[in-house]
């Protein structure tokens, strides 16, 4: 691409503005869920993976953590195995949870590899059971049918919360230059495989890593108030109030609600990000400006 005089001079003021986030970042790490249209547009995709390696070309150490709800569901179709879903969360049986690992733990997280390795990075694809670090347990949902007085605790399969990370095979592929990305499959005491939120990996892992930024990327420009506009800032109480309020609700409490805990945990920030937007986590992490919402503890500094 040919710059003029005059583009040239603006990407170098881009740069030279970015300097002051790059000595802040250098050294932390960073956790991102990756997802929505980031994940399935092929524009996106290769922007994600030119900015995760340049995250690492830099000195920060990015973590992936990544999701594949319609691949799964694409699958699924494909086989012929009906898909079931209880309060928006999906039946998984065993035959269910073979896809599962089948499409998470091999063609989505081998491909997003690929996509980092392509544009000069050295990723490894990981699940929870690899050295078992993301231990976890079943997690029963509450459900209340028509005509039902109470709700009752249904098993939905091998749907899994997490218990436990260890994050010594972080450490070790941070050590050693490479760039993690993680499907959310599970493991417990026994050997049962679990799929996981992945935002909810991502949430647990940047607490136990005690990672500088928590970054979820979505298919919508941020949290919004009751008018529609969107809330580039909040503190952890401002939150809690707009959940109180009815302001957040639906979709968007798993989100928040992941994001919440992690910042309650430690973690300086958590963003919820447009990932709808070319190079949205550059644009999060180098410039004032962001493309989401910036949820922090309201005594740190984001």
């Amino acid at each position: 691409m040919a710059y003029t005089r005059e583009s040239a001079l603006d990407v170098a003021q881009v740069l030279s503005e970015s300097l002051p986030y790059i000595q802040r970042f250098a050294g932390k790490t960073l956790v991102i869920k990756y997802g929505g249209n980031a994940m399935t547009d092929e524009a996106l995709q290769a922007g994600f993976a030119r900015d995760i390696v340049l995250m690492k070309a830099i000195g920060i150490n990015p973590i992936v953590v990544h999701g594949g709800g319609p691949q799964i569901g694409e699958m699924l179709q494909k086989l012929n195995i009906e898909s079931k879903f209880i309060n928006g969360m999906r039946v998984t049986d065993g035959a269910t949870m073979d896809v599962v690992e089948m499409v998470l733990g091999g063609q989505v997280n081998k491909d997003i590899v690929n996509l980092i390795n392509r544009a000069g990075g050295k990723a490894i694809g990981l699940t929870g059971k690899d050295s078992n670090f993301i231990k976890a347990k079943k997690l029963f949902v509450k459900h209340q049918a028509e005509g039902m007085s109470a709700p009752e605790q249904v098993d939905i399969g091998h749907v899994g919360e997490v218990s436990s990370i260890d994050t010594s095979v972080l450490s070790v592929l941070e050590n050693s230059d490479f760039i993690p990305v993680i499907a959310p499959i599970g493991v417990d005491d026994e050997g049962n495989s679990y799929n996981i939120n992945a935002d909810l990996v991502a949430g647990k892992v940047a607490e136990a890593v005690n990672a500088e930024k928590l970054m979820l990327l979505t298919n919508i420009s941020g949290v919004q108030d009751k008018q529609g506009n969107v809330l580039t800032g909040l503190s952890t109480a401002q939150v809690d109030a707009l959940i109180a309020d009815g302001t957040i609700y639906g979709g968007m409490l798993p989100k928040i609600s992941c994001a919440l805990s992690a910042v309650n945990a430690g973690v300086t920030s958590a963003v919820i990000v447009d990932g709808r937007v070319p190079h949205a986590t550059l644009l999060e992490i180098f410039t004032d400006t962001g493309v989401g919402t910036l949820i922090t503890n309201q005594n740190k500094d984001a």
